[in-house]
């Protein structure tokens, strides 16, 4: 399966007590929701894990993965990402996207133009940034991900429609 059918659904942080737990943190909208999507795989899919909650914890949540058993095992993955099968995750309602799908659209502003790529999606906790990258990648475009600046995004036709706010000097 390449990494287009997967999705990055949360990250390991550390070791949790020593016998093998880990402080997960989840991306899902329901944190405890990534246990219903296992096996769970890093981002090169070389490895899974199944994935049982044990406890919420400060941070995250407390879980037992397949095949690590000891504080060090636990420790050794701090920082990997976790990815599901996409055909495991929830269909979303019309208006909501997952931050994947809307990697490498083209975005046009509402008479036609290109404005460039979406390279990232950032969410710093008041609503989603759209990172978009200018032809050429000379500059980068960030835009307020909301129905007034993005009007449209169109997954099929791989492209996002947007009426990006006036520049002030």
């Amino acid at each position: 399966m390449s990494s287009k059918d997967r999705t990055c659904v949360g990250a390991i942080a550390g070791a949790f007590g020593v016998k093998g737990e880990v402080r997960l943190k989840s991306f899902c909208s329901v944190p405890e929701d990534i246990v219903h999507y296992a096996p769970l795989w890093t981002e090169d899919g070389k490895r899974s894990f199944g994935v049982t909650l044990t406890r919420p914890v400060t941070g995250g949540l407390g879980v037992r993965m397949t095949g690590i058993a000891t504080k060090e095992e636990a420790d050794a993955l701090k920082g990997v990402t976790l990815w599901a099968d996409r055909d495991k995750l929830p269909r979303l309602p019309d208006d909501e996207f997952y931050h994947a799908d809307l990697i490498g659209l083209a975005v046009y502003d509402t008479g036609g133009v290109l404005l460039g790529e979406v390279r990232a999606v950032h969410d710093h906790g008041a609503g989603d940034i759209l990172e978009v990258y200018t032809p050429g990648g000379k500059s980068t475009l960030l835009l307020p991900f909301t129905r007034a600046i993005v009007p449209t995004v169109d997954l099929t036709a791989r492209r996002i429609i947007a009426d990006p706010p006036e520049a002030t000097e």
